[in-house]
Formats: structure tokens, sequence, C-alpha cells
């Protein structure tokens, strides 16, 4: 009973530490029965290149943010529900070692790992715990987002081939992925996983196809969200910062915190 009473005081006391972290602008991350499971730094695919993000595993949903003050603060709190995430596993690239896919109603993005022993260890936590929602009953999203094009992809819009320039800049269509020029996504409708009632920008195919299936399909909710501001940073982070700490999980038998180097001497042990 003393150590049930002591774990859920310490449980408390990390879960606000986290919301705390990303100061006033973080929201609350209390919630009876939360539980954080998880904590460590991984590279996340931006549109110009990989950016360092911290991340939060709780067992029911993932925080994640920009690095700030060398770790010691962070910042562009970003709440995913762990039913509403889907995990592909992605190969090697040269930008992205480690990598996998995390997708989610409202955007798709890669992440990478410092070593093959934490990208494995973040996808079975993961799984593990959205395993354990939906037994609980909770209800998983049909529909995900796509993920960007990186925009060092293509030097031309993919629809009308103009060449990207510093006045013609390149945008993504919010349907496709796709990268293309201003001209070719002026046209906007409701995509309805993303938002529910705001506009999303779309390439000409997309958009044509939208009004397709529009013509079938007739309404749209109110009770959306607005859409999510971008996450990206405006400011160099030392990518070091990904290897000076592995990430740390919890021992849920032992209502422990441990590092990776346990995580991987118990995944060695079990195999």
């Amino acid at each position: 009973m003393d150590n049930t009473l002591t774990f859920d005081q310490e449980n408390r006391e990390r879960v606000k530490a986290v919301a705390e972290s990303f100061g006033p602008s973080g929201k609350s991350l209390s919630q009876p029965g939360r539980v954080l499971m998880g904590e460590g730094r991984l590279l996340k695919q931006s549109r110009k290149k990989p950016q360092l993000k911290v991340f939060f595993l709780f067992n029911d949903v993932i925080v994640y943010g920009s690095v700030v003050l060398n770790g010691l603060w962070y910042k562009n709190q970003r709440i995913i529900p762990l039913e509403n995430i889907k995990l592909e596993d992605m190969a090697d690239t040269s930008n992205l070692k480690n990598q996998w896919l995390i997708r989610t109603p409202r955007k798709s993005f890669y992440v990478a790992a410092p070593t093959r022993e934490e990208k494995r260890a973040w996808m079975e936590h993961i799984e593990q715990c959205k395993a354990s929602l939906l037994q609980k009953g909770h209800t998983p999203t049909g529909e995900f987002a796509v993920s960007w094009m990186p925009d060092s992809a293509s030097d031309i819009c993919l629809v009308c081939e103009a060449k990207f320039t510093a006045t013609n800049r390149r945008h993504h269509c919010r349907m496709c992925g796709i990268l293309v020029c201003h001209k070719c996504c002026k046209d906007k409708a409701v995509i309805g996983h993303i938002n529910a009632t705001k506009k999303q920008k779309m390439c000409r195919h997309c958009y044509s196809k939208k009004q397709e299936d529009g013509a079938r399909i007739r309404g749209n909710s109110e009770d959306g969200d607005p859409a999510a501001s971008s996450d990206e940073d405006d400011h160099e982070v030392d990518d070091s910062l990904l290897y000076q700490n592995p990430s740390s999980w919890l021992d849920s038998r032992m209502g422990t915190w441990n590092d990776m180097r346990h995580y991987m001497s118990m995944h060695r042990a079990s195999t």
C-alpha cells in the first residue's frame, strides 16, 4: 500500500513537472489515471531539415515540443491521443537514420532516434500503450493526414512545373502532401479529419476530386478544434543534445525509472 501511494505521488509530480517545463503557454497534463511512461529526444523531419524535439509518452497521449535553453525548457507543446496514432516503420535515408512515421488525423510526420535500440523501444512502448487503451474501449480513428514532402524534394511545382523562386514559393497540398506553387493551390476545401470547419489548401487535382466527392456528401461538424499552428523552430538547436542522454522508461513491474541501457539488457535477456 505504501509503495502504491509513493508511486502515485511521484507520478503526479513527474506529470506536473512535464507540464511546467513548457512554461505558461503549456497546457495542464494532470488527468486521473494518467501515467508518464517514458521520455526522450528525437529528430522530427520538418519542411527544411530534421529538428530536435522532446517527446513524452504517457499511457494515453504523446506530448512533444521544441527544445530551448539547452534542453532545460520546451515550447510549442503538442498533445496527441494514442488511439489516434498509427506507426509505420521506415527504412533509413540519407537525412534520417532509425526513423519511423507517426500518422495522426491532423498531421503526419517522420521521427528518428539516435540508435536502433531507441527506435525499437519507442515503437514498442507506443504500441503497447495504444493496445491497452483500445482494450479499455477507446475508439481508434479511421483517417490519417498525409506526410508532407520536404521542401528539398522538388525545385518545381508538381502540378504546373513552374520553378520555385524567392517570389514563387513552395506550398503543400493538405490532401496529398505534394509541393505546389501558389497558383496551383488557390482552391480550398474542408478536410474533416484535419479540421471540421476550416478550409485547407489543395492542389488542383485533389480539389477536383474533393468536389466530385462533395456532390455525394453533405454537411460538416461545427465542433472542430482550430487548426494546429506550425511546430517548426525559428532558431538553431544543437543536435548533439540528441545523444547526451538516452530515453528513459518506466518499469511498470517495479514502479521505477530506467534509462535505455536497462531496456536494452532486458530486451536481450528476453530474446
